[in-house]
């Protein structure tokens, strides 16, 4: 019986425990969820909650319409984060194998970045650390997480362009970096990208 609950642990299968919380880290039923999120007290993962704020989702003139802001501004403004992100990560507190950032819209999941460290006690750092921070005038809500493999976490048909759910999709729209930018962090989001076909044209 143990070894059963154990082959289905985290999986549809699994009728205790939530497989969405285990394979993104996030549920969209957050706290209301029938099944239990079991927060990890070591992991390699990090997420910083809804820390991107996507212009475009928030881009409303005074009088409420929306303001245009081109692909190329988008682009070079979430580059900018992106680097400043991952410098500050290794930086601070130890070497990143992996950064991702969602492009989601569900509550759960906007504005999500999820950093994996080499080391567990990096990561563990970084969160007892990060929750005493801001970052943009918010104060950053900070977590380990089970997420440890990316490519079961993301969206397949978001990858090849398929996905009819767009940005409410529950499983990861990872945004993905200019080609141009600093090739140390591109080192192990290049592999992954390969990988998965991330951002490939």
């Amino acid at each position: 019986m143990a070894e059963y609950l154990a082959s289905i642990f985290g999986t549809e299968k699994d009728k205790v425990n939530c497989s969405f919380y285990f394979k993104i880290g996030a549920c969209r039923h957050g706290d209301r969820c029938s099944r239990l999120h079991n927060k990890p007290t070591f992991s390699q993962t990090i997420a910083l909650l809804n820390i991107y704020r996507n212009p475009q989702n928030s881009a409303q003139s005074a009088d409420g319409l929306t303001c245009a802001i081109s692909d190329m501004e988008m682009q070079e403004h979430y580059d900018e984060f992106f680097e400043e992100v991952f410098t500050e990560m290794e930086e601070k507190y130890g070497e990143v194998e992996e950064m991702n950032v969602c492009d989601n819209l569900g509550d759960h999941l906007v504005g999500n970045v999820y950093v994996k460290f080499r080391y567990e006690e990096d990561a563990e750092k970084a969160v007892i650390d990060l929750n005493n921070r801001w970052f943009n005038g918010q104060p950053i809500h900070a977590e380990l997480s089970p997420v440890t493999d990316f490519r079961e976490a993301c969206c397949r048909q978001y990858e090849m362009g398929e996905c009819t759910r767009g940005g409410f999709c529950n499983f990861m729209h990872l945004k993905p970096i200019s080609p141009a930018i600093s090739p140390g962090l591109n080192r192990e989001r290049g592999a992954l990208d390969r990988e998965t076909g991330v951002g490939a044209e």
